[in-house]
């Protein structure tokens, strides 16, 4: 499974976003990597240069390598609606995606890890591909072997996750229901997909 292993912190600070999540080195130091630091000149970013930005703020996001999230934008490209919104509910359907929008891990990476380690079942069958594009009334759930796993229920048990209104959670089963493709407006993250769409245009 492909996935990005680099320094993860010195990419937050060049997109200027926390694309990985909670980051205190990024808090820190939320101004972009380089030996002078703050004090640098900084050349005005070119009109690509910001589209190119917001494109990999999105993959990194998402946890999305280049080929796959070019894939992604061919088939939102081709499918009925607004292509940037189309683009980021694909990327929301993932099945890594809806594992971490859930709570069962604390980040996407984690819930990566999850699912390529056989602990994710969708409608009561394991799925170990964390790409999985999960379609409305599927059923995510913990396997009942992994319900026990400190990693799932210290993420469960923690009071930072909030209640998205495409997602059930039933704490008994331990059990997810996708139960729509999320609105733009319903989606948190701050990324312009307006940008992404000119860049693969043009």
């Amino acid at each position: 499974m492909a996935r990005y292993i680099g320094p993860k912190s010195k990419i937050a600070r060049k997109l200027g976003d926390p694309v990985f999540g909670p980051d205190k080195y990024f808090e820190k130091k939320n101004y972009p990597p380089g030996i002078h630091g703050q004090n640098k000149r900084r050349r005005k970013t070119s009109e690509y240069g910001i589209q190119l930005k917001e494109k990999q703020k999105a993959k990194y996001t998402y946890g999305v390598l280049e080929r796959q999230f070019r894939n992604m934008f061919k088939k939102a490209s081709a499918a009925k609606g607004v292509t940037g919104e189309v683009l980021l509910q694909l990327l929301e359907s993932r099945l890594d995606n809806v594992v971490f929008r859930l709570g069962i891990a604390p980040t996407r990476a984690a819930a990566r890890q999850l699912v390529s380690h056989r602990h994710i079942t969708v409608n009561g069958a394991i799925v170990n591909v964390p790409s999985y594009q999960l379609k409305e009334g599927d059923l995510v759930g913990v396997r009942e072997r992994s319900k026990s796993l400190e990693a799932i229920t210290d993420s469960l048990t923690s009071a930072r996750y909030a209640q998205y209104s495409w997602l059930e959670w039933d704490d008994a089963q331990m059990t997810g229901k996708f139960m729509s493709v999320p609105q733009r407006e319903e989606i948190p993250e701050n990324i312009k997909e307006n940008l992404i769409v000119e860049l693969y245009s043009k």
